[in-house]
């Protein structure tokens, strides 16, 4: 469990900030080398050839500049000792501006330089890096809780990916790019994660001490050190008395040739210039041996005299000083060089990477999940049977086994076997004991770990080591992937355990390659000489789904003037009167095919130069060149003719919807918020509100969503949910009252009650008539302080647990962030992390969220 909440806790900050961190990364490792592009793209300005002359003191600068730009003041000037190292000054900024120039200055000549070129954007970049473009404040507590998100998803996926064999450097650090599909998407993201792992820690903590002035003050104490006070206005000036106000010039002679006295190997000097003359000077240098850019010693001195007032070496600083002085070289890499900026760089670029791989590991997982859940439905859940002869037990981490596991108890069952299918985690010693044979499908995960959910039986199978299992006759199916180096690892360890406890295999393992057709009929042959039916070769693919035509009726905007994005009620009517009408249950999703709209399509047949009506081969199908567009991805180049074209395009990904409506109903309705980007309309979303005319034809196909799936009508039901969210419910509901089921309880939220009550008089006249038992309803916006629909669960804590102590079944539909995981908060904090596990393994908490 506390595993899940850790995984949870990883993607859905992955996906949240790891985005915008993507691009922090990107802007971090430009600016790692902007001196160096800088220098680049404007030669002879940041660097000037050597002369063989003396270089101007700083003095002579502030006079030639003064001549150059008599209206502008210097505020600092910055001097190398480097020969033909350009000497940089910034100009006061004009009023209303917070930053004033930057130029560089002929060391030789005094004579100003040209702008350096790319400037602008690096300020441009900087300021997106550190602040996301914010005002100061807000964008300092953005970063730094984006600093913050990076520490959180660095750490917890070092503890996500900790290998069994924690000591084998191989395990922690190969990269495998003979790995396939997601193995190879997951090994990119583990082990790049673990080479980077210190550089995001050194990035996440340096930042946030930037940005957080609570992280920064907590670190100061702990070095021991404080912050120096801002110089306050009008601080250094002379107070002599009321006739004391005439201005007097800066002449830098005197200060320059003390600080010279004091460091005359310096590697480079900031000059803090005061406005007048009789105001101290602060100089900042580094030293000839000085470690990094950043440990620099401070002097004060007096210009009209030359008298040090103050002199800070950085070598004098205590431990915690120089700690806190080397918090932006760690940050950029230059605490250990140029090798330490390049590999900065380098991890800077790779956040993308994390970024790309973790979404399509995501969704990669949803896409199974989904499969796996019709296919469940589509089979019909083998049941448990008293005094099962023979066991089915799977443990799976992307839902392979449990796909065998489901199609092997299913054939079984027909051929009449008494069969009891469970997953590992439920499956105990004293299970063992009470089955004779048992058969084992287990997925492994990375170097021979086993699957998130299977870590507590092998904890068990290990400690009932020595234990009699003498009765139990077994057969393992390993599923892995032959590129990992403990190839099937986790069916072995099974295998090994099992054997430890007095079982006797039915036949040797039987490993499988990445669903390697051969070794998926070597299973079912060893299986039929055991006499047992169990064909699974039938799992792979075999020929491409079809997608029936259905007709849009009706469409009707039922929140018209809300504050969120407009809502839709669809009906649809199937295109084949000729045909049944299609049946599903309660929960089900229909997929559609979306079409582009027809003036986008338009628009890139003009810019292609290409007749929309051209007829084409297109998939197997003729038609004319625009509808093959519109159900396709729209190309970026061109083709030579509108044939070549057809044949690159590639499909359209269809979009799933909850179903609104139950089967009784004779219309499939949907309930779809439109969603609006910077391009326009959402794809799926447009086409379904705006641009498909009533009447068209849409290209969809029903789809069982078992985790979502039905409970008899007798049996007490929960419904949670947010707007779109209706959608899943409302199914549930019409299905159950069509049965007679009353004991329906509904929670929904949404903005505001006169707009966004959805379904209203539907909803207040099943609870007129009893057909609703309760109705509780959180409009966020209609008070002051926002009530969401996870408060009113909590309000009714007591009638929960009635609820559920009656064998309630919970549903939640809505959006994941905010809602469900409120819901999933309130019912941990209400019932205990246990209490939730229990509802969970009992298949009593069920979810359709996006």
């Amino acid at each position: 469990m506390f595993k899940k909440i850790w995984f949870q806790l990883h993607w859905f900050i992955g996906i949240t900030a790891g985005t915008v961190l993507m691009t922090i990364g990107v802007t971090g490792a430009l600016l790692a080398f902007r001196e160096e592009i800088m220098d680049l793209l404007s030669p002879g300005v940041m660097h000037v050839q050597v002369r063989q002359q003396a270089t101007l003191t700083p003095q002579q600068v502030l006079e030639k500049l003064r001549q150059e730009e008599p209206q502008r003041r210097i505020t600092t000037m910055t001097l190398s000792a480097e020969p033909g190292d350009s000497v940089r000054v910034v100009f006061a900024p004009p009023p209303g501006e917070r930053r004033g120039q930057a130029r560089y200055v002929d060391p030789y000549t005094g004579a100003l330089l040209p702008p350096v070129t790319g400037m602008e954007f690096f300020e441009f970049t900087e300021r997106f890096h550190r602040w996301l473009l914010l005002p100061t404040e807000i964008g300092k507590i953005v970063l730094g809780t984006l600093a913050l998100c990076l520490l959180m998803l660095a750490l917890s996926g070092l503890y996500l990916r900790w290998p069994r064999r924690a000591l084998s450097l191989r395990a922690w650090l190969r990269l495998d790019f003979q790995l396939q599909g997601r193995s190879l998407l997951w090994n990119l993201h583990s082990v790049i994660g673990t080479w980077s792992l210190v550089m995001y820690v050194i990035f996440a903590t340096t930042g946030a001490y930037w940005a957080l002035d609570w992280f920064k003050d907590g670190v100061n104490t702990l070095a021991g050190e404080t912050r120096r006070a801002p110089m306050a206005r009008g601080e250094g000036k002379k107070k002599d008395g009321p006739n004391n106000q005439t201005p007097v010039a800066l002449d830098l002679t005197q200060a320059w040739n003390a600080f010279l006295t004091k460091a005359p190997d310096y590697q480079s000097a900031q000059l803090r210039l005061p406005e007048q003359g009789t105001q101290p000077l602060q100089i900042f240098f580094l030293g000839h041996d000085a470690p990094h850019e950043r440990a620099r010693s401070r002097m004060v001195v007096l210009p009209q005299s030359g008298e040090i007032k103050q002199l800070e070496r950085y070598e004098d600083k205590s431990t915690g000083g120089r700690f806190i002085a080397a918090i932006y070289p760690l940050h950029m890499g230059t605490y250990f060089g140029l090798p330490g900026r390049i590999i900065m760089a380098i991890a800077s670029l790779m956040m993308p990477l994390f970024g790309i791989t973790g979404w399509m590991l995501y969704l990669d997982r949803r896409r199974k999940k989904a499969a796996l859940r019709a296919e469940r439905a589509a089979l019909g859940e083998p049941q448990q049977q008293a005094g099962g002869q023979l066991l089915v037990a799977y443990a799976s981490q992307t839902g392979q086994a449990e796909r065998i596991a489901l199609h092997t108890a299913a054939r079984l069952r027909r051929s009449g076997v008494a069969v009891t299918l469970q997953a590992l985690a439920q499956t105990t010693a004293e299970t063992l004991r009470h089955h004779p044979r048992l058969l084992l499908i287990a997925s492994t995960f990375g170097e021979g770990d086993a699957p998130d959910s299977a870590r507590g039986f092998e904890r068990r199978l290990r400690q009932a080591a020595g234990q009699s299992l003498a009765h139990l006759h077994y057969a393992v199916l390993a599923l892995g992937d032959r590129h990992y180096t403990s190839f099937c690892g986790f069916g072995h360890t099974l295998d090994h355990g099992l054997r430890q406890c007095g079982a006797k295999p039915m036949f040797p393992l039987v490993e499988v390659d990445r669903m390697d057709a051969a070794a998926l009929r070597k299973w079912e042959s060893e299986l039929a000489s055991h006499g047992l039916d169990a064909a699974v070769s039938d799992l792979l693919p075999t020929s491409s789904p079809t997608w029936p035509s259905w007709v849009l009726v009706e469409r009707h905007h039922l929140n018209a003037g809300s504050q969120g994005e407009p809502l839709f009620h669809l009906v649809l009517q199937s295109a084949d009167s000729s045909q049944p009408a299609p049946a599903w249950q309660a929960g089900a999703l229909l997929e559609v095919m979306p079409r582009h709209a027809p003036d986008r399509v338009a628009l890139v047949l003009q810019r292609l130069g290409l007749d929309g009506a051209t007829e084409v081969h297109c998939r197997g199908m003729r038609c004319s060149l625009a509808d093959a567009l519109a159900c396709s991805v729209l190309p970026m180049q061109a083709a030579a003719d509108a044939q070549t074209l057809a044949q690159q395009l590639q499909p359209l990904t269809a979009r799933s919807y909850s179903v609104a409506s139950a089967m009784q109903d004779g219309t499939v309705q949907l309930l779809v918020r439109q969603q609006r980007h910077e391009d326009g309309l959402g794809l799926a979303s447009g086409w379904l509100t705006e641009y498909a005319p009533l009447g068209a034809r849409l290209q969809a196909r029903l789809v069982d969503n078992a985790g979502f799936a039905p409970v008899s009508a007798d049996t007490p039901a929960i419904f949670i949910g947010n707007g779109s969210g209706m959608a899943g419910l409302r199914g549930h509901l019409r299905q159950r009252i069509h049965a007679g089921g009353t004991r329906n309880w509904l929670l929904f939220g949404e903005r505001n009650e006169r707009y966004d009550f959805l379904y209203r008089e539907e909803l207040q006249a099943w609870l007129q008539q009893g057909q609703l038992a309760r109705l509780d309803l959180a409009f966020s916006r209609d008070q002051e302080a926002r009530i969401y629909v996870q408060d009113r669960l909590r309000e009714a804590a007591g009638e929960l647990r009635h609820w559920l102590d009656q064998g309630a079944v919970l549903y939640v539909c809505g959006s994941l962030d905010g809602m469900a995981a409120g819901v999933d908060a309130v019912l941990t904090s209400l019932l205990g992390e246990t209490g939730l596990q229990d509802l969970i393994e009992q298949n009593r908490y069920r979810r359709d969220v996006y």
